[in-house]
């Protein structure tokens, strides 16, 4: 359709200002309701979640004069008890060498920058995401060959694991890793969370891949063979860049749902976004301002991994492969 004959709802330019203003009037009627519930937002707490200065003092430990003694600093009652303070170069002094101090009185002070829980849990969140996006492949591409196999009791072991697998639910499956595997084998909690994602996205991501190599046609396989190519040479060189490449913006979906499905872990006490923003709204009650801060750092991961996804389907379909 020409953009003469396109109706003013159709052009493009039109479309996004109304989307914008729809989203615009929905999140105004969200801070309205909120407001009507006599909420305080506290939008001025928010940085120190990212990052806060960390401030260090250094008492007098008893009345008595500040000296300083080939280089060190020290107090000295008037019974001449003496006691080295530890004061580098970091500090800034408040009282001069000399000068008399009182007990309890800061002597010097320093402040540092620390990371606020928000960046500590993002830490974990990616950390644990990593390690389960590493298992995840490593498991699921045997069990997707497993599937394709000619061997029987290979079809059935991988059959019997997906179906096991895709038919129980995650939060399940972390608990029976927690409070049984992790037990038995004496396995640290981070360690189990890894393991329960890695395994559960292992076998979707089995599945996604030995639905995208069998899409591929039989004829270049068999092709391959009369021309002398092994089964190895033509899997590596001919079925798999095609396969990865029709499956590739399933894979990113399913790295994308690993990604928010980490957050189950928070309920085994591992400390990543989910479970700082529980414990940041139990300290501050302030669960509007904590929640969307901890969505919009998952939406900041997913979109990044939306976009790398995208850049990459197009490479390669200009390509037209892997390599």
């Amino acid at each position: 359709m020409s953009k003469r004959n396109q109706s003013l709802a159709q052009n493009k330019n039109f479309g996004h200002l109304i989307a914008f203003v729809f989203y615009i009037g929905l999140g105004y009627s969200l801070f309205i309701a909120a407001s009507n519930m006599n909420y305080v937002w506290k939008w001025s707490s928010i940085p120190n979640y990212f990052s806060y200065e960390e401030v260090t003092n250094i008492e007098a430990p008893y009345d008595g004069k500040f000296v300083l003694e080939d280089g060190k600093y020290f107090v000295i009652d008037e019974d001449d008890r003496k006691e080295e303070l530890l004061i580098d170069d970091n500090y800034t002094l408040d009282y001069k060498a000399g000068e008399d101090v009182y007990e309890g009185d800061y002597i010097a002070s320093k402040s540092e920058t620390k990371a606020g829980p928000v960046l500590n849990g993002l830490w974990v969140t990616l950390k644990i995401s990593f390690f389960a996006a590493i298992l995840t492949f490593l498991i699921g591409i045997p069990l997707a060959f497993m599937r394709l196999s000619s061997y029987q009791f290979l079809k059935d072991i991988a059959g019997v694991y997906i179906a096991v697998i895709r038919g129980t639910p995650l939060l399940v499956q972390i608990f029976l890793f927690y409070f049984i595997v992790a037990n038995i084998f004496e396995l640290e909690r981070f360690t189990a969370g890894v393991l329960s994602l890695g395994i559960f996205f292992g076998a979707y991501t089995a599945e996604v891949l030995r639905g995208a190599i069998q899409s591929i046609d039989r004829g270049q396989l068999e092709a391959s063979n009369s021309l002398g190519i092994s089964y190895f040479q033509a899997m590596r060189h001919i079925i798999l860049p095609q396969a990865f490449k029709r499956a590739l913006p399933t894979l990113v979906g399913e790295m994308i749902a690993l990604v928010k499905d980490s957050s189950l872990v928070s309920v085994i006490a591992i400390t990543d976004l989910t479970k700082v923003g529980r414990e940041i709204v139990a300290n501050t009650f302030s669960p509007f301002e904590t929640w969307i801060v901890i969505a919009l750092v998952y939406l900041s991961i997913t979109f990044t991994m939306s976009y790398i996804g995208h850049r990459l389907e197009k490479r390669m379909a200009e390509k037209g492969g892997l390599s």
